[in-house]
């Protein structure tokens, strides 16, 4: 994908503002604090940007200070400290701090971004995916089911439906006897930004464009309201996923590391 912030977005700051805070509302983290410049996100599942904190600037003046605080933070409320901070040249001066509070770097992930109104010309005879305002057992089944871990899937589901807002799409496979439910995806409506979260398809069913469905249901709910840009975060070496997404416009707007102790 294209380099960090390929949209030019003359307001930049606050983009990442309302990303963040976009994202943190989607996978609903059991409790959240702010303090300047920072969301602090606590959560005991498994879904890392619910338990992680933020910068909401990628400059500096986001202060080294605010490590020693915020890992003292996790820690007092018995969490691993764990932060997410993008691989940015303005926040480069953090590293040593992080270093320094024993914490390393780990799992490289993008922020994509998306118009949404590329995304349905990408996908014009697509046949859009059922859709729900409410999590169901078919929606959540596919994070249970076969090839994905039962731990990670369950806290998943948890965190995801605990958000409020968000739609619930699934992609049925019509072929199958009976018909199954393979593909699952949330969309967030929020902060002017359509997000995109818990894209999964069962391994046996990949490549038959179950995710395209989800996607362009999810997308037109946003055109819908107005909202005519997307996000979504998708770890940095998922090749098959990237492709998808650059297909449906998506492009690197920044690239995060999970610092998270040795």
């Amino acid at each position: 994908m294209s380099s960090p912030h390929s949209l030019k977005d003359p307001n930049i700051e606050a983009t990442i503002e309302a990303i963040e805070r976009a994202t943190l509302a989607a996978v609903a983290p059991q409790d959240v604090d702010e303090i300047p410049g920072w969301l602090l996100p606590f959560d005991a599942g498994t879904v890392g940007r619910a338990h992680s904190a933020v910068p909401l600037r990628h400059d500096a003046s986001i202060s080294t200070s605010d490590i020693t605080d915020i890992v003292r933070r996790y820690r007092a409320r018995g969490l691993r400290p764990s932060l997410r901070i993008a691989a940015v040249p303005g926040l480069a001066h953090l590293d040593a701090a992080l270093i320094e509070q024993g914490l390393k770097a780990t799992q490289p992930t993008l922020t994509c971004v998306a118009r949404v109104a590329d995304m349905l010309d990408a996908t014009p005879s697509i046949t859009p995916a059922e859709v729900s305002p409410q999590p169901s057992d078919v929606w959540s089944q596919v994070y249970l089911g076969e090839g994905f871990d039962p731990v990670d899937g369950a806290s998943r589901v948890q965190a995801l439906s605990r958000a409020t807002g968000s739609l619930y799409a699934h992609s049925v496979d019509a072929q199958s006897q009976p018909a199954q439910v393979v593909a699952t995806g949330v969309g967030s409506y929020g902060h002017g930004w359509l997000g995109i979260h818990g894209m999964r398809t069962l391994p046996a069913h990949r490549k038959q464009g179950h995710a395209s469905r989800i996607l362009r249901a999810l997308a037109l709910f946003a055109e819908a309201r107005g909202i005519q840009s997307a996000y979504l975060q998708v770890e940095d070496g998922n090749q098959s996923a990237l492709r998808l997404y650059e297909s449906l416009g998506f492009r690197m707007a920044w690239r995060y590391i999970y610092w998270r102790p040795r």
